[in-house]
């Protein structure tokens, strides 16, 4: 509790309230494109006035505007303070829209197109008594950091994020992953506080953000750390970068960029930028993702073959591990089981990854932990310095039971990612009989399966097998093709016994 005596509950509460003032002229799935923007600028906004008191506190009448700007991490131009926009009573959405344009304009660094592309001053998609009301929320609410720390302001933010989700359904699949999902890719990962951290398909920055919280969990500091992220969508890339900077995370990149077309973190040469910890929940099974350029890929990402042109999985996959570092890069990324079996140019390129020895481990979780669909999906751990006894190995995890029943969707409790991990660091089973949910596997047995990581062919307990669609469809083709052939010679048989 901080000393205006806001507590976390209430802080959450009032800014659910905020957001429930949009429901019904805006769909709640498009409610963190207007909330995130103004949170964000009453936040910067008193912000700046609590290191105004401070510059005066200590410089009284010799303040001047070069002193005072050693004080302000953001500029706030004249006539674009909070204070301001509440003066504001008529075509209060293009006022905002000019504020905010001029925000993003005098910090260029750090704060252009941060806001989005909301269009403030249409008043079809967003009446003037709804924004009106929704500055009013924001108002009453003292956002200053001495009044709401970035600990609690953070864990608020992430609270509306887990909230819209919600909200959004299966459409927040593009900007959220469920949180133990992401706590348990940065535990087995654990970064540390000089790592650089990379996630490809950023969405709203929880990665990022999760990696940064293990390490001050684990009491160390985040200030020689580097955080980088690109992704695809303008609002949700926007989203991600308020995210970094709420949870006072400085050394932040995120940029908005196609990273299977044109990855945006390269070096003086060119090159890929190499990063100790990738991390990142791709879109599973993308299609139209470039496959066409990958041929002759100039960042090298094709080394072990191109990916089929239906389904980006495995160009997700060796984007990452080709921005592995390689003296102690980790890759944790989650993926469809069918990354794990499907054929053709899929099984050539995970025989090269597995005979490229930094698959370290496979790890299948529960179904329906993810908003963007009810498959269940696995962990890829990459090491590019695997320990000596798990070289020529792959490490087999089957986490499919541990997991809580939800009404819409499965959650995993702490305890489920404390046994997941615990299985992952020791290579034995936490419930017991060991090799029943974790073994270790050679090379050979993988290469005499055909190169195939199916879980189940491995793990006598292995919850379920993941369901191969392609194969599915063939199998029910066949399946109503014998039926139909079946029932032609019933009918034959019937007629020649003089019934029909």
């Amino acid at each position: 509790m901080g000393p205006a005596g806001v507590t976390q509950q209430e802080l959450e509460s009032r800014l659910w309230a905020a957001a429930n003032s949009l429901r019904g002229p805006v769909d709640p799935s498009d409610f963190k494109a207007y909330i995130f923007p103004l949170l964000f600028y009453k936040r910067i906004s008193d912000t700046w006035d609590a290191e105004h008191a401070a510059a005066e506190a200590k410089w009284g009448d010799q303040l001047d505007g070069e002193i005072e700007a050693d004080y302000h991490r953001f500029t706030i131009p004249n006539g674009c303070h909070w204070t301001d926009l509440r003066r504001v009573h008529e075509n209060v959405g293009v006022a905002l829209q000019k504020i905010l344009d001029r925000i993003q304009q005098a910090n260029p660094e750090t704060l252009a197109g941060i806001f989005g592309d909301v269009a403030w001053g249409n008043k079809d998609k967003l009446p003037e008594t709804s924004l009106l009301n929704l500055i009013e929320a924001f108002g009453t609410l003292d956002l200053s950091p001495d009044r709401v720390g970035h600990d609690i302001l953070g864990n608020a933010y992430e609270y509306l994020l887990r909230q819209f989700a919600d909200e959004s359904g299966k459409k927040a699949g593009e900007f959220f992953t469920p949180r133990a999902v992401v706590r348990l890719l940065t535990r087995i990962l654990d970064p540390q506080p000089t790592d650089s951290v990379y996630d490809p398909a950023c969405g709203s920055g929880g990665m990022l953000v999760e990696a940064a919280n293990e390490v001050i969990e684990a009491g160390g500091s985040v200030r020689q750390m580097r955080f980088y992220g690109q992704e695809v969508n303008l609002t949700t890339a926007a989203i991600a970068r308020m995210n970094l900077y709420l949870h006072d995370i400085e050394d932040a990149r995120v940029v908005r960029g196609d990273t299977l077309r044109q990855p945006k973190f390269l070096d003086k040469k060119g090159r890929l930028e190499k990063h100790d910890v990738v991390i990142a929940n791709p879109p599973f099974s993308l299609k139209n993702w470039g496959a066409e350029t990958w041929v002759s890929d100039p960042w090298g990402r094709a080394s072990c073959g191109v990916p089929p042109a239906g389904n980006a999985d495995l160009a997700w996959v060796q984007h990452m591990v080709a921005s592995m570092d390689q003296t102690n890069g980790r890759v944790g990324i989650v993926m469809p089981h069918g990354v794990l079996f499907r054929g053709g140019a899929e099984a050539k390129i995970r025989q090269c990854l597995v005979e490229g020895d930094a698959l370290e481990a496979v790890i299948g979780l529960a179904g329906n932990l993810f908003y963007s669909t009810n498959i269940p999906a696995c962990l890829l751990i990459f090491r590019s310095s695997k320990p000596v006894r798990r070289r020529g190995t792959v490490l087999f995890v089957d986490g499919a039971a541990r997991f809580s029943k939800g009404r819409n969707q499965n959650s995993m409790s702490d305890d489920d990612v404390d046994a997941i991990v615990a299985a992952y660091r020791t290579g034995d089973d936490p419930d017991g009989e060991n090799g029943a949910q974790v073994r270790l596997v050679h090379h050979s047995e993988i290469k005499e399966n055909s190169w195939d990581l199916n879980i189940g062919r491995y793990l006598r307990a292995a919850t379920a097998e993941a369901l191969d669609v392609p194969t599915a469809l063939e199998d029910l083709q066949s399946a109503r093709e014998a039926l139909s052939e079946a029932a032609r010679r019933l009918d034959e048989r019937l007629k020649a016994a003089g019934y029909a």
